[in-house]
């Protein structure tokens, strides 16, 4: 039998506030994604037992690569269906929200948000791609493999040395 209960978010109303219904979420849109990529996460229902957030990226947990994404003007336009897909009880596969095809915010189930984890910390090579920056891999004159993390500006801003192009990019997030 499949539970239909809604699970408790009196703590998540308590922590982020009363959620907007999905046309009240369309009004507000611009401003909503503004406050979400300055860190503001925004609960957003539909039908009253569908619950998503609008949250920054770093708090999507787990890799962001392979994880839908969608144009900011389609989301407006279907975030009904966004929230209802991303609320599915089965599945909670977030969705990214991007404008110029790079990620700027994210739909996510409304009930992860309640397991009190800690929003994880991006790494610092994705933080720096989805920036704008890039990341140069070189072999040094040792045959170890050098990683390095460029600013807009061309500026190095992180260097991460190892024996494979994985511990490079490693180094980074630890050195």
């Amino acid at each position: 039998m499949i539970d239909t209960e809604r699970p408790a978010y009196d703590e998540l109303v308590a922590r982020l506030g009363v959620p907007l219904g999905v046309e009240d979420a369309r009004a507000r849109w611009g401003s909503l994604v503004r406050e979400a990529r300055s860190g503001t996460t925004t609960l957003i229902t539909r039908e009253r037992w569908e619950w998503a957030a609008l949250v920054p990226l770093s708090a999507v947990p787990g890799v962001l690569s392979g994880l839908p994404l969608v144009p900011l003007s389609t989301a407006r336009a279907k975030l009904g269906d966004l929230v209802r897909q991303v609320a599915h009880p089965y599945e909670h596969e977030p969705v990214l929200l991007s404008r110029h095809r790079r990620p700027v915010a994210a739909l996510v189930a409304a009930a992860g948000l309640t397991d009190g984890s800690a929003p994880r910390t991006l790494p610092t090579a994705d933080v720096m791609l989805l920036g704008g920056g890039t990341i140069v891999l070189a072999l040094d004159a040792h045959g170890r493999i050098t990683a390095s993390v460029r600013d807009q500006g061309g500026a190095e801003v992180a260097l991460g040395t190892g024996d494979s192009i994985e511990q490079a990019l490693d180094a980074l997030e630890n050195g």
